[in-house]
This record gives structure tokens, sequence and C-alpha cells, in this order.
């Protein structure tokens, strides 16, 4: 498909720089399969789904994975991708062009790395120097990845050391937050479970290929970013009884989304995963075992909704972004949240007029 069938015109003060106080009291627009529309809150979710219905969150922990360093006289930044192994990490770099294999880079603070390979997408292997392991390099040197589109606009600070983690990280890896967690609060969970609404944790390390721009013209030229993720047995097995029983599974955030298909087979049995998943899901795909997801408002011509238009329909997100852009709706990764329901999954409880 043409990627300009998936722009749309956002006005710059629609994008949030910061999160909302308390979490939970983000805005929610519900989406149903029929192109119903409902404004409500993000405290309205369990009035919204099912008893059964089971809610997925990312366990993932971002860490500081924005280093700024020098090589010589030249300044580099780098932002890493995917870790390698122990000591190496796949990362973006800034002023690439003054950084060759070989060359070392000095992060300050005693945190030094090699870059030793430079890969075709413009990234590199780096090699972090030393005994320490490189998760206590990043808290001494690194800093929160924040989204490109706030790092733009003001500097990371204290607050976004907090306001850029969920509640459920607990694995390190992600560089950047699965962010329609970040609404969540223990209010909000004790009101979930108090439904009879089920929950359940996969990992998905999120890269900052994430933030990558679709440059092609046509979807299928697109190549997609690859991403670590594990799912266990027992939550497999979980997922799949829930199913069986006649409850959804509703993926909080597209990582979760990504890798529960990614671990699905054609009749939607979830097997125990682990792994890289490169899944690119846009119209025309055919969803195995997810039946709803909440997740954030994403960018024009991005990945990500390309995937909500997938779960959707291309005219019916297009008609819900227009209809959240009017009514002054937060957008990206501290703005406010949608919850998706295709045709299928059932009706939306309550609707306010649009």
């Amino acid at each position: 498909m043409r990627v300009d069938l998936f722009d749309f015109e956002l006005p710059p003060e629609r994008i949030a720089l910061r999160p909302v106080s308390p979490r939970d009291s983000a805005r929610m627009l519900c989406v149903g399969g029929d192109a119903e529309l409902a404004d409500r809150s993000v405290r309205d979710l369990p009035a919204m789904l099912r008893k059964g219905d089971c809610l997925i969150f990312n366990d993932t922990r971002v860490i500081p994975a924005q280093l700024q360093g020098k090589r010589g006289d030249a300044s580099i930044g780098a932002t890493l991708h995917k870790r390698i192994d122990l000591r190496r990490w796949q990362a973006f770099i800034r002023n690439a062009k003054r950084l060759h294999p070989g060359d070392v880079i000095d992060f300050g603070k005693g945190v030094m790395a090699i870059a030793e390979e430079r890969h075709d997408d413009g990234s590199f292997t780096l090699f972090f120097e030393g005994d320490e392991p490189v998760e206590i390099l990043l808290q001494r040197a690194g800093t929160m990845p924040l989204p490109p589109y706030i790092a733009g606009k003001r500097p990371t600070d204290a607050r976004d050391t907090q306001d850029y983690q969920t509640m459920f990280a607990q694995k390190d890896g992600a560089v950047a937050a699965p962010t329609a967690s970040l609404h969540f609060t223990p209010e909000l969970m004790d009101a979930v479970h108090a439904a009879g609404i089920e929950t359940a944790t996969l990992t998905l390390h999120v890269g900052a290929g994430t933030f990558l721009p679709v440059k092609a013209d046509d979807t299928t030229e697109h190549r997609m970013h690859s991403e670590w993720g594990s799912i266990d047995t027992a939550t497999a097995d979980r997922l799949n009884s829930i199913r069986a029983n006649g409850g959804r599974l509703i993926a909080v955030g597209t990582t979760s989304l990504r890798l529960v298909e990614s671990a699905a087979d054609e009749v939607g049995i979830v097997h125990p995963f682990e792994g890289d998943t490169d899944i690119f899901i846009t119209p025309g795909y055919r969803f195995k075992a997810i039946g709803g997801l909440m997740t954030n408002f994403h960018l024009p011509k991005s990945t990500l909704f390309m995937l909500v238009s997938a779960l959707m329909g291309r005219e019916t997100m297009q008609a819900a972004y227009a209809h959240a852009i009017t009514n002054e709706y937060r957008f990206y990764s501290y703005g406010d949240s949608s919850l998706l329901l295709p045709l299928g999954s059932g009706p939306l409880k309550s609707t306010f007029a649009v």
C-alpha cells in the first residue's frame, strides 16, 4: 500500500511534552468496529471491557540508553538500540560521518566504547570497554532516551526518569517505553481486578527503531526493525485458556500486540516464544489471537498507525484521529489513550455522542 495513505495533519500543539497527573486521568477515545466513537477516561477502562477479558502488559524496563561523547574533537551521539551480547550493543549514531570502525568514543565518566562495525542501516556495533556491566556504565553516563518529538522541544530532566517508566517495568532492556502502560496506576489495577478482568505480562525490549520514519513510498519496500521478546510457557497456556473460555486478549500497547501475534499460529494458539520479531502489520493482515488494543495516538505515516489501521480499518482510524485532533486529545508517548475494539469483539458498553 502507498505510505501516503496513512498521512494526516497534526497541529504541533497536540503533541504532549509531559504526562497528565495522576496517570489514569488521561482521556481515552474508544473506537468500535462499526466506527462508533466514545470519549472516555482511562479510569473508565474496566467498564469498557467484559469480565474474563485479559489485559496484556509489557514488563520491559527502559534503560538510560542515550549517550553523548567525543571521538577526538568530533561530538558523537549514540542511542542504543539492541543488545548483541554482554558488552556489545547496536546503536544509532548522530554525526555518524565522523565515526569509523575502530574509533574509540569517550562518553565521559570513565565510559568508553569502540565502534566495531557499521551496519547497512547506518547504525554501529559498540563494544563497551572495561569490566563493569554495561548497565552500570549506562547508569553513570546515559540519560533516558525520550522520543525525538519530545527531546527536540525540551531537554530530558529528572522527572522523565519516573514519567517514562511504567509501573510494570521489571526487566532491563528497552530504549523506548511501552507507552500505553504509562496510564496505569495501582488504583486502576485494583478496579481492573475487581471487574473480573484478567491480566498477563510478557517481555518485548522496545528498540529505538520504533521511532524511525518510513522512508519508502510503498509499505512493501519498508524494512521493519527487529526486537527481542519472550512469552513463557505458563503465560502462553493462560492466554490460550482465556480465549478458550470466551475472553478477549486486549493488548496494552502495540509491543504486546506484535509479540502475541508473532507467537500465535494460524488457528490463534499462542505458543511460548523467545527471540527476535520483526513482524510488520499493515491493512490486510489477519489477526490470529488479539481481540483488542489499548494504545496511544501515533505519528502520521508510521508503522504503528499502519498497525491500528490494520486492526480497525484505515478509514475508521483516519476518522478517529480527526475526531481526536478536533477534540484536543494529547498525542504520542506522553499523550492520551485509545481503546480499539474491532468488529466481532462486541459493542462498546457505553458511548457519548460524537
